[in-house]
């Protein structure tokens, strides 16, 4: 029997091959590149949402995002493209997206798709018409289609947020907590990060080794500071006249957030107005109440006296908004309201900038915000910062070049020092094809599981190829040895005992990294773990297979 029909009816090879079969299908390599930019994130009641772009998934695997090939015709391979063809699009403008699943005709609309309005007086009343509401005229504001957009993938791995960029944030939360709380506050910051228009997002549970809890949550492409007031707060919201609470966020009370352009937007009873050494703006959207809330509200201003300013008149206690027990806006409540089940009513609140357009940014991220912590309510407990790291992604970019360059150099030099020390093709070439192996093995493994590649996973390949080398060389020079009362199978035995043992020293000493460190340090434990797994059991056995084969007179 020929030594390459040996090898390939040997059945740890054949394992070998099997898995690696597996690991390739798992991260689907496209070497020529896909075409077009892939859909990160769709924001709510944007004009890519009512142009009906669905938001992705969260955890959907790299290439199977939605991805923008076209756009009115024309082709789009970059980022670049994208940025060149919606950036002088005007507001009201129709704009045609062709995707690889789809072709939508979208309206563009204004940031935030809100209408920027005049100035007005402050006050709450029943929602009316819509001249009512807005009144005003119409101003120009920048176009946006809602889409938050990336070069497509290549591949299924994942690039952790050292990586590609963004902000990573650990909460930890105030008092004890038992395991179903933490598992609702995590159910609770998904969906917020949901209403937020935020999919590619990473939140999981962790301990460090003193059996305190903590929450990790990994955003691409959002800030630090916008993380922080999004997620931190609590969320408590709560309506009160006088000592009373009329309603809370959440779905018990409040059954219906408007976050279209014809009740959300610049308030244009107030608008923009100039402050201090910048601007001020105001904002104002409709909230439907449930039954309940609403009779409560008949209830509390059914023996409020009325105040007469002028031709209008007032009860003489308003409506105050708290955001986690601090005061947020205090709303002058209608005449007409008195002792009435009102079911639909207006939320105001405001933003400052140090000019109009960054003012009226703010103010519709303030808006938005205020929007996610309704409709979400409260939060089970109250979240404490930690630590926070944001990563540009032109860093993270940077990050990925270099650590590709070093592990290519760092092979390379592996293979010109095994090729020094054994100058023998038969030991050279097996060697650097079982060390390439465990290394494809262990990317199969991340991309099938969805794991991030992130920094300290990269230190975990590291360790994995570099343990990789020294039993390699050992089980060869054991190999090699020339004793007469050992046979080639006793030799391979006590090499492949050696590599055990050494498997078992380094396993017992990754586990406790899996909790240690608040979990930041998990990624390098489960690939470290992962990898030497694999080398073990999988593909160290089949090059002790391929050796004996290749170099047994």
């Amino acid at each position: 029997m020929s030594k390459a029909r040996k090898l390939f009816t040997n059945w740890r090879v054949i394992m070998l091959i099997v898995f690696l079969l597996f690991a390739a299908i798992a991260i689907q390599p496209h070497f020529f590149g896909e075409r077009g930019v892939s859909i990160r994130s769709v924001t709510p009641e944007s004009s890519a949402a009512l142009g009906g772009i669905e938001n992705p998934p969260g955890h959907v695997a790299p290439l199977s995002y939605e991805r923008i090939t076209s756009i009115d015709g024309a082709k789009i391979l970059s980022v670049e493209d994208y940025v060149a063809h919606t950036q002088n699009l005007l507001i009201n403008s129709t704009v045609r997206i062709t995707t690889n699943k789809a072709t939508y005709t979208l309206v563009v609309g204004s940031v935030g798709n809100v209408k920027i309005v005049g100035n007005g007086s402050n006050e709450t009343q029943s929602n009316t018409t819509d001249n009512d509401i807005l009144g005003g005229s119409e101003s120009s504001g920048t176009a946006d289609l809602g889409l938050r957009i990336a070069n497509a993938p290549t591949t299924n791995l994942r690039k952790g947020l050292d990586l590609e960029g963004g902000t990573r944030v650990l909460l930890k939360p105030a008092g004890v907590i038992s395991d179903e709380d933490l598992e609702s506050t995590i159910g609770s910051l998904q969906e917020r990060l949901n209403v937020y228009g935020l999919s590619d997002v990473v939140i999981r549970s962790a301990s460090d080794l003193g059996g305190d809890k903590f929450i990790i949550i990994e955003i691409a492409g959002v800030t630090e500071q916008e993380v922080k007031e999004l997620l931190a707060k609590q969320g408590k919201f709560e309506a009160t006249i006088g000592d009373q609470v009329v309603f809370s966020g959440g779905k018990e009370d409040i059954t219906y957030v408007c976050r279209s352009a014809d009740c959300s937007g610049i308030d244009p009873r107030r608008g923009c107005a100039r402050s201090g050494d910048g601007y001020a703006c105001s904002f104002f959207f409709g909230i439907t109440l449930s039954a309940d809330a609403a009779a409560r509200q008949a209830a509390i201003t059914r023996d409020l006296p009325l105040v007469r300013e002028g031709a209008q008149s007032f009860l003489n206690e308003s409506l105050v908004l708290y955001l986690d027990n601090v005061q947020v806006d205090s709303l002058r409540i209608a005449g007409d309201l008195k002792g009435r089940d009102v079911t639909s009513i207006q939320i105001t609140g405001s933003g400052t900038g140090r000019t109009q357009e960054e003012a009226v940014a703010m103010t519709l991220d303030n808006m938005k915000k205020l929007q996610t912590v309704i409709i979400t309510g409260s939060l089970p407990v109250t979240l404490n910062v930690e630590k926070a790291d944001t990563i540009s992604p032109s860093l993270g970019k940077e990050f990925t070049t270099n650590v590709i360059f070093a592990s290519l150099m760092a092979i390379l030099a592996v293979i010109v020092v095994i090729l020094i020390r054994y100058r023998e093709w038969r030991i050279v070439l097996p060697m650097s094809v079982t060390l390439v192996s465990e290394i494809i093995l262990l990317l199969g493994f991340a991309a099938f599981i969805g794991w991030n590649l992130d920094l300290a996973a990269i230190a975990g390949i590291i360790i994995v190829a570099g343990t990789a080398v020294d039993h390699l060389v050992i089980i060869t020079d054991e190999t090699l040895r020339r004793e007469v009362t050992n046979s080639w199978m006793q030799r391979i035995k006590n090499a492949m005992l050696i590599v055990f043992g050494a498997y078992c020293t380094t396993l017992s000493g990754m586990l406790p990294l899996l909790g240690a460190g608040a979990g930041l340090l998990k990624g390098f434990a489960l690939t470290t773990i992962a990898g030497l797994s694999f080398g073990v059991l999988i593909a160290r056995p089949a090059y002790a297979a391929i050796i004996e084969i290749l170099l047994n007179e």
